[in-house]
C-alpha cells in the first residue's frame, strides 16, 4: 500500500490502471473518503469487503463519472431520477433503482437495486474519467473504514485503519480533507416517490422544493438494504454520549457559543452547522487517538444539514 499527496496526470493513470487490474484505490469525495475497486470485478469486489470487514449482503455504491452512465446500471426508473440526477450530480446524492444485468448480486448484496452516485470532487472525478476511458463503467466505493466504525476524512485516517489490510498494490490518494464531511444522502427512487434512507448534504427541503412534492424520512416500511441504516453505526471506540455535560476529563463536541465545562477536552468548536459536519468525524477519531473514553455531544439543532448530523450521531451513540 503507498499514498500519493501530489497528483499529475501520470498518478491518475496509474491509480485507474490498478483499479483495472482487479487493486483496491481509496480516493476523496466531497462527503468522505472511498474504497474503490472495479465494480464489474467479482475478485476485487471481494476484496472491498474483506478489507473493511463487511457483511457481504451488505450492497455497495458504484460511483459514475456522469449521469449520462446510469442506463448501464440502472433501468426502468421514475421521471422524477431525471430531475434529481440533473440538480444533485455531481453531488453528494446517492440515489437506489432497480438495477440492469451488468449489476451483479456481488455488488447489490442479492437485491434487485442498486446505488449509484455521482462524485464531484476533482480527483474523484478525473480517476473515475480515467477509469471509463480504460473501459470502465464504474468503481464500487464504500466508506474507506472499517464496517461500522467512523468514516475518514481524510488520507491519513484511511491509511491509519486501513494500512494493515491493503496489499503493496492497493494505493490511497490524498485530496486533504473531505469539504463535506458526512455521507451521501441516499434515496430510494424505485417508487412513484422518493423515499429519503438517509439524510445527507442534499435535504428533504431541497428535494421537495425542486420536485413540488411532499416527502419525509420514515423509512420504516422500506425493507431495502442500504449503507448506514444499521442501528448503530459511525461509532468510534469512545462511548458516546448526546445528553449531559462532560466531566473532568471526558471529550465534548459542541458549536462554538457554547463554553467548555472545566476539566472536559474540547475535540471540536464548529461555528454552524456546515462546519459540524466537516469536522464531525475527525473529533470523533481525534477522541480515540487521545485515549478518550467518553465523549459527550450537543448535538445542532434545525433542518437541512443537522437533521444528518443527528442521524449519525443517534447511531454512533445507539451501544451506550
Amino acid at each position: 500500500m503507498s499514498k500519493i499527496s501530489k497528483f499529475s496526470t501520470t498518478d491518475i493513470k496509474n491509480a485507474a490502471s490498478l483499479l483495472k487490474d482487479g487493486n483496491l484505490v481509496a480516493f476523496p469525495t466531497e462527503t468522505v473518503y472511498g474504497l474503490g475497486g472495479d465494480a464489474e470485478n467479482k475478485d476485487a469486489v471481494a476484496k472491498i469487503y474483506q478489507v473493511k470487514g463487511r457483511p457481504v449482503d451488505h450492497p455497495l455504491i458504484i460511483h459514475i463519472s456522469a449521469a449520462e452512465y446510469m442506463t448501464k446500471w440502472a433501468r426502468d426508473f421514475p421521471e422524477y431520477v431525471l430531475g434529481l440526477a440533473s440538480a444533485f450530480w455531481p453531488g453528494p446524492m446517492t440515489l437506489i433503482l432497480p438495477r440492469t444485468s451488468t449489476a451483479k448480486d456481488f455488488i447489490t448484496g442479492g437485491q434487485d437495486s442498486v446505488a449509484i452516485r455521482v462524485p464531484s470532487h476533482v480527483i474523484a472525478q478525473a480517476l473515475l474519467k480515467e477509469f471509463e476511458n480504460r473501459g470502465g463503467i464504474g468503481i464500487a466505493a464504500p466508506s474507506a473504514n472499517r464496517f461500522g466504525a467512523v468514516s475518514p476524512t481524510t488520507a491519513n485516517a484511511v491509511s491509519s485503519e486501513l494500512g494493515q489490510y491493503l496489499s503493496s498494490n492497493d494505493l490511497i490518494l490524498d485530496g486533504g480533507q473531505c469539504i463535506i464531511g458526512i455521507e451521501s444522502t441516499i434515496i430510494d427512487c424505485r417508487q412513484a416517490l422518493p423515499i429519503i434512507l438517509r439524510p445527507g448534504k442534499v435535504t428533504q427541503e431541497m428535494i421537495e422544493e425542486l420536485l413540488n412534492i411532499k416527502i419525509n424520512l420514515d423509512n420504516s416500511v422500506n425493507k431495502i438494504k442500504a449503507p448506514g441504516l444499521y442501528e448503530s453505526h459511525y461509532a468510534p471506540k469512545a462511548r458516546i454520549f448526546l445528553t449531559g455535560l462532560p466531566r473532568v476529563g471526558d471529550g465534548y463536541i459542541a458549536l462554538s457559543h457554547l463554553p467548555t465545562p472545566e476539566g472536559a477536552v474540547r475535540l471540536a468548536s464548529p461555528n454552524n452547522n456546515e462546519e459540524y459536519a466537516q469536522i464531525l468525524y475527525m473529533a470523533l477519531r481525534s477522541a480515540d487517538s487521545k485515549g478518550i473514553e467518553k465523549v459527550v455531544v450537543t448535538p445542532p439543532i434545525g433542518k437541512g444539514v443537522a437533521i444528518a448530523i443527528n442521524d449519525r450521531l443517534k447511531k454512533a451513540a445507539f451501544l451506550q
